[in-house]
């Protein structure tokens, strides 16, 4: 890698870390200025990044990621359960285990590719569903889902009735009323918490841009663009396959950790196939292959999922005010379905118009604005460069 090169890596990410940590500032005209929302961009974009380290760089489209989401939310109640509310050991166990869980699940998976890989990845999000959901209800909790009681009072009171909180207990710290995660006495609500997602959004980044522009990205990318021709070469290909499912699976862990440590609840429903099916969209909407893309993607789904979903006849009945009666009530009919409820239907059009006319994603519309300032000063370079005709 080259100094010009370095630098501008380290540009984007100082960029990308300004941009984040001041996104309560640029976003507060939008309406989208608020805790819980920030939260939800930071998490949804570590989940995202990671995703796109395996469908963007190697070309291997996994729906089953929400697994792995799941398993970080579950690693990480029962660790604020029965160790600390501090949450640096939730998180940790969480994305250690989401990666050994991510071994396993990929070791199968990756013995087939295409649609076939697909498939399975799809089918292993299921089971680990319906397990969660049903069998493993004395861990899950079933369909109730987990959620952090009081420290229980004595060694003879069920767990079911508080939590132990092995460490906390041997530190003397006292709980009053509903307990609450902290790191190191910070709490992980509000803006406190949005900035520790952050933070991790931005560390997420950097690994994922040291990842891509090593020589491990370099043969992922390689893996993408031709893999039988690596493997005539004699490249076993399957160790860095591995590799790559893992560590996007351990992205997906921490960013269920995360959903978890801030709303300290987890239930099956963070795994369902729905939830796989959110993070393709997202990455194919930013742009398959970027660095920035998954990020501006999820947060675009998220902000239209937080906004759109609110929206009802009264608020379009004031918006198309403006307009005579018969064509207002006609608007508003129309308008309500994509709205609400429907707000999927909102999705989906906003899907389909990015993929016919952007096929890669809102990172391609940046370019392509971006050569549209930068096409005439090319021209007039190459007009001053010509040689001139001799008189």
């Amino acid at each position: 890698m080259t100094n010009n090169s370095a630098m501008k890596d380290w540009l984007l990410v100082i960029i990308f870390a300004a941009a984040v940590l001041s996104a309560p500032i640029w976003l507060d005209p939008i309406g989208a200025n608020y805790p819980d929302l920030l939260q939800k961009f930071a998490i949804f974009g570590i989940f995202a990044i990671g995703f796109n380290i395996l469908f963007g760089l190697t070309g291997y489209l996994s729906f089953g990621h929400a697994a792995f989401i799941g398993v970080g939310s579950y690693a990480s109640i029962w660790c604020l359960k029965l160790f600390t509310m501090n949450v640096v050991p939730a998180v940790l166990v969480s994305v250690l285990l989401a990666g050994v869980f991510a071994f396993a699940i990929g070791y199968i998976s990756l013995r087939r590719s295409g649609i076939y890989f697909s498939i399975l990845t799809l089918a292993f999000a299921q089971m680990s569903y319906n397990l969660a959901y049903s069998v493993l209800t004395p861990i899950t909790n079933g369909e109730t889902g987990l959620q952090l009681r009081s420290i229980r009072a004595s060694a003879e009171t069920s767990l079911r009735d508080g939590d132990i909180r092995i460490i906390d207990q041997a530190l003397g710290i006292e709980e009053v009323g509903v307990p609450i995660t902290n790191l190191f006495g910070m709490k992980m609500s509000g803006y406190p918490g949005f900035y520790v997602c952050a933070v991790l959004l931005i560390v997420c980044f950097f690994i994922a841009q040291r990842i891509t522009r090593s020589n491990f990205g370099m043969m992922l990318k390689a893996i993408k663009s031709n893999q039988n021709r690596l493997n005539y070469t004699g490249i076993h290909t399957r160790p860095y396959l591995i590799s790559a499912f893992v560590i996007s699976g351990m992205y997906a862990g921490l960013a269920g950790s995360l959903m978890a440590v801030t709303d300290p609840i987890a239930g099956a429903e963070r795994m369902q196939w729905t939830a796989s099916g959110e993070v393709v969209l997202m990455t194919i909407l930013g742009g398959v292959g970027t660095l920035i893309g998954p990020v501006l993607g999820a947060g675009l789904i998220k902000y239209a999922e937080q906004k759109v979903s609110s929206w009802n006849e009264g608020i379009l009945n004031s918006f198309f005010s403006f307009l005579p009666e018969p064509v207002q009530e006609f608007t508003v009919d129309v308008v309500s379905l994509f709205v609400g409820e429907g707000w999927h239907l909102t999705l989906g059009v906003m899907f389909m118009v990015i993929v016919i006319f952007l096929p890669g994603g809102l990172m391609e519309g940046f370019r392509r604005i971006g050569a549209l300032f930068h096409k005439p000063k090319t021209e007039q370079a190459q007009k001053t460069s010509a040689p001139q005709p001799a008189e």
